[in-house]
């Protein structure tokens, strides 16, 4: 039994590698396909399925910052980090600017670990308190938003239209609404300023930046369990709020980011333990598999995803020397053209002709937005207005 457990762990690392350096292709969409290969599979270990799933689920949120900074091809958990990891890239820095956000992740793995005993013993009962709370928290983010901005009717008018935009693209019936949305606010609009300004990437540097560990940490830590029990918040959201609480500079941000994407999935491991309720893909993936979600089960998964980081975060760093050894050699307007033309064939795809008009609309929408010179982090109000509409009405 021991030597089919640690098969799978390995088996799911080497998918969330390949997942995570896959531009555009989501761990839920696998989360799925696991789920359906365990219901019909006649095994009666659905435990080496959980490790799969958890091993790879962690493997890929700290790989996929790789295509996301540089490639800039972002997707749900990394779009904000094609905001400052392609101005990293940009000056050379695109390998450090990696190593901040699987840093973040790597932190993230242990402090899930040590903080896990307090979220079991606090989270059930102050649960309904909390989803009361969350339409006000998320006002107050945005209103803080608006207010730090030199340009504060730009910026208002940013989050409004995205915001508008966001609305309406998540309540249509379409298939992972979020890829053509956001990779065209974050994604497609930045290649495209990139070709026309013809960035050229230089040399990469293999310098590893030390972020401020004590705002990042406290920022996400208050973010991050909100998120990461309640429905319809992600990472994105808990991104935000935790840098609206912490007030990160541009390196920071970037550790911010990988930390609180790995303490939103992991706190959704304990979700369904403590309220029986899945926040993520991965984690109703899970609970599918499992039904009731014992103690012992979560140990176990809070193990693996100990021993996955540990492994992930290494794997991490050898992958971006790779990518950064080879970036500059290459033409990167025609790696913005390429990456183009792939986000087109995934969003054609997986959300269909839909989605390729919501990407080109996303994507011009990201473009005005860029031009107007505030903060790129003001086009989340693509999911901070469904999400306080979500909750208010």
């Amino acid at each position: 039994m021991i030597i089919e457990m640690i098969l799978f762990l390995f088996l799911g690392i080497l998918a969330g590698t390949i997942s995570g350096l896959t531009p555009g292709l989501h761990i839920n969409l696998i989360g799925v396909a696991v789920v359906s290969i365990a219901a019909t599979s006649a095994t009666s270990f659905p435990i080496y399925f959980v490790i799969f799933i958890t091993a790879m689920a962690i493997t890929h949120t700290f790989l996929d910052f790789i295509p996301s900074i540089f490639l800039g091809c972002p997707n749900e958990d990394t779009s904000l980090s094609a905001l400052p990891g392609h101005e990293l890239l940009k000056q050379g820095k695109g390998y450090e600017a990696v190593l901040l956000s699987t840093k973040g992740c790597f932190i993230g793995v242990f402090l899930l670990i040590v903080i896990t005993p307090l979220l079991l013993w606090a989270v059930p009962p102050i649960y309904e308190f909390i989803g009361k709370a969350i339409p006000y928290i998320l006002i107050g983010v945005v209103l803080i938003l608006i207010l730090t901005e030199k340009e504060k009717i730009p910026a208002a008018i940013v989050i409004a239209i995205t915001g508008i935009l966001g609305t309406i693209i998540l309540n249509m019936e379409l298939k992972e609404p979020l890829l053509p949305l956001l990779s065209g606010l974050f994604g497609s609009s930045s290649l495209i300023l990139s070709i026309k300004n013809k960035v050229k990437i230089p040399q990469q540097e293999f310098t590893e930046a030390k972020p401020k560990y004590f705002k990042p940490i406290l920022g996400s830590l208050i973010a991050s369990p909100l998120c990461g029990f309640l429905p319809g918040l992600g990472s994105s959201q808990a991104t935000v709020l935790g840098n609206t609480i912490a007030r990160t500079e541009r390196k920071d941000f970037l550790f911010l980011l990988g930390l609180t994407n790995l303490l939103v999935m992991g706190f959704s491991f304990i979700s369904i333990y403590s309220i029986s309720k899945g926040r993520t893909g991965v984690a109703v993936a899970i609970q599918n598999i499992l039904g009731q979600v014992e103690l012992k089960e979560l140990i176990l998964i809070l193990i693996i995803t100990l021993i996955s980081g540990i492994i992930a975060y290494y794997l991490s760093k050898i992958l971006a020397k790779f990518f950064a050894n080879r970036i500059n050699k290459i033409d990167y307007t025609k790696i913005s053209l390429a990456t183009i033309i792939l986000l087109v064939i995934l969003t054609i795809i997986i959300s269909g002709f839909i989605g390729l008009l919501i990407l080109v609309i996303s994507t011009f929408t990201g473009i005005y937005c860029i031009n107007t010179g505030t903060k790129r982090t003001n086009m989340m109000g693509c999911l901070l207005i469904p999400t306080i509409i979500l909750y208010l009405f």
